[in-house]
């Protein structure tokens, strides 16, 4: 059977595909720099920081970003040491689906491959719910595109087009019995992603793909306060 380690992955620390998705965080860390355009005095909260040291990519918002002592960096980990490694940090214990923050206690708020990992549909909405509740003024959530034909997680290419009620006894055949419940891996596309905002009209909403080998490999849910 394939455990995944902190970062719910199953690759070696020195593989290829940890190398090129350190090489499309880097990237996506610059969107969101673009695109929300964070000034020094604005609170970030970072949502999903891990215990992983052993991943390049690991924590990478709090390695780029400018202003570290800006950051609140959340999370079920232990990510205490990022308080040492960057002062001024905070780091807070806490849930996705229900955050420990009042309401617009943050100017923005980001996180990185996280809501794929919460649960259904209706548990993704509540986190995109519980991130806009906090944030005065933008949110950026990312995740992988369930149509890049490689399945970031477990390596695997192709498997997971196939419908939930295929893909999920393939992937335990094939030893990965951790991805294959909801709760841990409910992939999205560009359709679903749009999907659950619905219920937030409030916030205006775009979507930016950030591809790879010319394929999305990734989604940018970005969103702005009307």
């Amino acid at each position: 059977m394939r455990e995944p380690n902190a970062q719910l992955n199953v690759a070696a620390p020195d593989s290829i595909s940890v190398r090129i998705a350190a090489r499309v965080r880097a990237r996506m860390f610059e969107r969101f720099m673009r695109t929300l355009e964070p000034g020094e005095n604005d609170a970030v909260l970072d949502i999903g920081v891990t215990s992983d040291r052993s991943y390049e990519s690991s924590n990478y918002f709090e390695a780029f970003y400018p202003w570290k002592a800006r950051i609140t960096a959340a999370g079920l980990d232990d990510a205490s040491f990022l308080e040492t490694q960057y002062p001024g940090l905070r780091f807070v214990t806490a849930d996705a689906m229900a955050l420990p923050f009042a309401d617009r206690s943050f100017d923005l708020v980001h996180s990185s491959a996280v809501i794929e990992h919460v649960g259904s549909r209706a548990r993704q909405q509540r986190m995109l719910a519980e991130c806009l509740r906090v944030a005065r003024r933008g949110v950026c959530l990312t995740t992988p595109n369930r149509w890049f034909p490689v399945e970031f997680h477990t390596q695997l290419p192709l498997l997971h087009w196939l419908p939930s009620g295929m893909h999920r006894p393939a992937f335990r055949f094939l030893g990965y019995s951790f991805f294959a419940e909801e709760s841990n891996l409910n992939l999205l596309s560009r359709g679903s992603l749009f999907g659950i905002t619905a219920a937030f009209p409030e916030w205006r909403f775009k979507i930016q793909r950030q591809r790879l080998l010319g394929m999305t490999s990734n989604l940018m849910l970005f969103a702005w306060r009307n």
